[in-house]
């Protein structure tokens, strides 16, 4: 039997129809091999880079020469820096802001490998190299929010088959992220208690739906999956910020990424995905105690139809608890 689930930090609520997954259609999709463009038509190799002025880049691991990770300007970016801040004017009755912000791609050297497949010291350096992307980031006065996601495969967007990561930082705090605030804040407020705190302990107690866990961080199929097998991956330590983790959080998080993600590559046809990291604001950071970032991860295993488009509300065809035990094997 169908029921409907209310999310316990952002109120929206989704239907889970488990006996929907019974269609025709293949809730796990048939895929080709993926293809990789021969290294010399390669835009993220070095040699290309240097032709498109991409280069020197912006940061890099372990260093210059010998690069395993780096930070570079996006070619075409969707926000562009400029030397001030953007301010909110009228366009009529519309309310409208330049686009400043920073665009960057972070780019490992492997020409196939994505995170999951990475050896453990490069994974870790690309949760690193973010991490100190956005502290920069916070220093510059204009600028509210910082986004770190990774698109992997053409149905989730990725338009470049080197595995690439992006960062996209706004004048502004996006609406999904604000209604995350607002939600982790209402609950702290009446039960005085991180409600993702709440919710891991309550995850590890019940273990139906958790996935993976170790000393530090814990990756579970949320009660209320907005999509079919989405995971999210919290430290256990309640830190509201990104940036200011500690590395041995950083490295369980980034361990934990890992096997999820070979597991979802295992068990579900190696799936196109993304996933991105919800921090809190890069400034007014007194305000944010209350929250406890994470990282989501999407397979793209559904697209949202008539229903879902026309209210809002998603149907999720797979149980999490069947979605957890599926990817723990």
């Amino acid at each position: 039997m169908s029921d409907l689930r209310k999310d316990i930090v952002s109120g929206e609520w989704i239907i889970m129809a488990p006996e929907r997954a019974a269609r025709p259609h293949l809730i796990v999709p048939d895929r080709k091999p993926r293809k990789f463009p021969a290294l010399g038509k390669c835009p993220f190799e070095e040699t290309n880079l240097r032709a498109t002025n991409q280069w020197p880049p912006i940061a890099n691991f372990p260093s210059e020469k010998r690069w395993k990770v780096v930070i570079i300007p996006n070619k075409f970016p969707a926000v562009m820096h400029y030397q001030a801040c953007s301010d909110v004017y009228q366009e009529g009755i519309y309310s409208v802001m330049g686009g400043i912000g920073h665009h960057d791609l972070v780019i490992t050297r492997d020409h196939r490998k994505p995170f999951g497949e990475l050896s453990f010291d490069d994974a870790f350096h690309v949760l690193r190299v973010f991490q100190k992307r956005y502290a920069v980031m916070a220093k510059d006065r204009c600028l509210l929010y910082a986004t770190a996601f990774f698109n992997w495969g053409a149905n989730a967007g990725a338009s470049v088959a080197h595995p690439h990561y992006q960062i996209l930082t706004l004048p502004i705090v996006p609406p999904d992220v604000a209604q995350s605030l607002q939600g982790s804040a209402r609950y702290a407020k009446t039960h005085h208690r991180c409600v993702h705190c709440d919710m891991i302990r309550f995850e590890a107690k019940e273990k139906k739906r958790v996935i993976h866990e170790d000393s530090r961080s814990i990756a579970l199929a949320p009660f209320t999956s907005f999509e079919p097998f989405e995971i999210r991956i919290f430290p256990k330590r309640h830190v509201p910020f990104f940036d200011r983790t500690p590395r041995e959080t950083i490295a369980s998080v980034a361990r934990t990424l890992q096997y999820v993600l070979r597991k979802i590559k295992k068990n579900l046809n190696d799936v196109d995905l993304n996933f991105f990291v919800h921090s809190a604001p890069l400034r007014e950071r007194t305000r944010y105690g209350h929250y406890h970032w994470h990282i989501e991860v999407r397979p793209k295993m559904t697209m949202p139809a008539g229903f879902e488009l026309s209210t809002g509300v998603q149907i999720n065809i797979i149980d999490p608890d069947k979605a957890a035990a599926i990817l723990r094997t």
